[in-house]
């Protein structure tokens, strides 16, 4: 998996700065994005985020390309409705090759790699002879797994962002998208540091709506809580 973040808003922080100004404020928005994105400007980003005001930070948008991840991954990705997606189509794009992503889970179990291998020759060889029949790929593609690999162009604001963040960084989420989400939110905050100083999954907020008690952040904050409560 590849993910660069290859377009933003300019000065992301600065837009939402005065977005959020221009709710409170006699100056209009060219006025505000005169003034210098101080301290101050970061504290009151910082404040509107932390309470949940959410609606000014979708003035900021941000671009990513995400390579090499599966289908199974891009499925899940695009259930995100407030963004835009542009996927590499397996209408148009000979898979002969058929890269695929092989979950942990499989390589690290001798006997379940064996039959996963074996599966993915015969999809491979099946698909090939089906092109070579002059079948449309179109059609042949109906026998690629969840396992091929794909490239896509995702667009979303800040606020989409925040909830994507929310949901996929939990350990709850399947682990490729797990993955994916952390890197986007790494790329992130590289450009807005103070829009996405919190972002990720429930628990960082302390507000967790998963009742999953085998969760290893919410064991270590009971074994802290009752580290701490035993030596009191």
């Amino acid at each position: 998996m590849n993910v660069k973040l290859i377009s933003h808003t300019p000065d992301p922080e600065k837009i939402i700065y005065a977005a959020a100004k221009t709710c409170y404020s006699k100056k209009i928005g060219s006025e505000l994005l005169e003034k210098p994105f101080d301290e101050k400007a970061k504290k009151l980003i910082t404040n509107i985020v932390s309470r949940g005001h959410h609606s000014v930070i979708e003035h900021a948008a941000f671009t990513f390309s995400i390579e090499g991840i599966s289908r199974a991954c891009s499925h899940q990705l695009v259930r995100h409705r407030v963004a835009s997606f542009s996927q590499q189509s397996q209408r148009y794009v000979n898979l002969a090759k058929l890269p695929h992503i092989v979950p942990p889970t499989i390589k690290k179990n001798e006997e379940a790699k064996r039959l996963f291998d074996a599966v993915i020759e015969t999809i491979k060889k099946t698909y090939q002879n089906l092109v070579e029949l002059g079948i449309p790929k179109e059609d042949s593609r109906f026998v690629l797994p969840n396992a091929t690999k794909t490239n896509i162009i995702l667009t979303m604001n800040a606020r989409s962002l925040w909830h994507f963040f929310e949901l996929r960084c939990c350990l709850r989420a399947q682990w490729e998208i797990r993955e994916l989400a952390w890197s986007m939110l790494e790329e992130v905050k590289r450009v807005a540091p103070t829009i996405f100083k919190n972002a990720g999954p429930w628990c960082i907020g302390g507000n967790c709506p998963e009742d999953d008690k085998a969760c290893e952040i919410r064991v270590k904050e009971k074994m802290k809580k009752k580290s701490e409560n035993n030596q009191m």
